[in-house]
């Protein structure tokens, strides 16, 4: 199984950097977000996009693909009163997925909670709607482009729009393209989500509802460093990717960076190799 990581944990090293670093920790693939490459990521080229797939190249790594989509530019919104805001938002998303496919990244994470949190003098109907209009651009552009775009669920304390893996799959079966699908972030179905992670995964990854998964503890911290177990979330994982049912990449995602960001990656990517390592030795 492929282990990315989170590239803005690294920061603020050059990306050359943290490639170097991620190689050297064992990681086999760096999940980007896009405004830690520059201050409008939408106004990238092409050939700039294959530029930091080389560079993660060289050092032995792949760009498995992006996420924290709509940090920059800033005053983004997908479900906004302004209908040119909108549009705008909308159009960055599609710009961002001809770069993840530039990259040779697979997928595109959507989570942005503050760009598409219900608007003041808005109901959840209107945001919701606003919401399916800006992704279904976006899923027709991934299908385009050959990739995936996972709309990720997020726990009530960051957004009210989208909590749960059953409602990103409402949403996914709204739009209905094949493009766009969900995503499971372990911090935030710790939090939202009623039944415990592992089970959550072997009952949405088989019918192809999810398509990528995120490691990290309702703490906000990096696996292994919270009260949230991962040995049986890995079991699951193992056992559907040999099911093929899942792809094998998980990327690890903390926010809260204990002792400091180099050092939580060594920490999570040594824990997870552990586990792996150990489940894959006893079978």
């Amino acid at each position: 199984m492929k282990i990315a990581l989170c590239n803005e944990v690294l920061q603020p090293l050059p990306f050359e950097q943290q490639c170097r670093l991620a190689a050297a920790l064992g990681y086999d693939a760096l999940e980007v977000a896009p405004f830690t490459l520059a201050e409008d990521p939408s106004r990238m080229t092409d050939a700039q996009a294959a530029a930091f797939a080389r560079i993660a190249n060289d050092h032995g790594l792949q760009v498995s693909g992006l996420h924290w989509l709509l940090v920059a530019p800033a005053g983004l919104s997908l479900v906004g009163d302004d209908a040119a805001l909108r549009d705008r938002t909308a159009a960055v998303m599609e710009r961002l997925v001809e770069l993840c496919a530039a990259m040779g990244g697979r997928y595109l994470v959507h989570g942005s909670p503050r760009q598409r949190s219900v608007p003041p003098g808005a109901t959840r109907a209107q945001a919701w709607a606003r919401a399916r209009e800006g992704l279904a651009r976006a899923a027709r552009r991934a299908e385009a482009c050959g990739v995936t775009y996972c709309l990720e669920p997020l726990s009530p304390r960051e957004t009210d729009l989208v909590n749960t893996v059953a409602e990103a799959a409402w949403m996914v079966q709204e739009v209905g393209s094949p493009a766009l699908r969900t995503m499971i972030d372990c911090s935030a179905a710790g939090q939202a989500e009623r039944e415990p992670v592992a089970e959550l995964m072997a009952r949405w990854i088989p019918g192809g509802q999810v398509a990528h998964v995120q490691v990290n503890d309702p703490n906000r911290r990096g696996p292994g460093q919270g009260a949230m177990a991962f040995e049986p979330i890995l079991r699951t994982l193992l056992s559907l990717q040999q099911q093929g049912h899942y792809g094998g990449i998980i990327a690890v995602e903390p926010f809260d960076y204990v002792p400091d960001g180099p050092g939580c990656a060594a920490r999570a990517i040594g824990y997870l190799r552990g586990l792996l390592e150990g489940l894959q030795h006893h079978g």
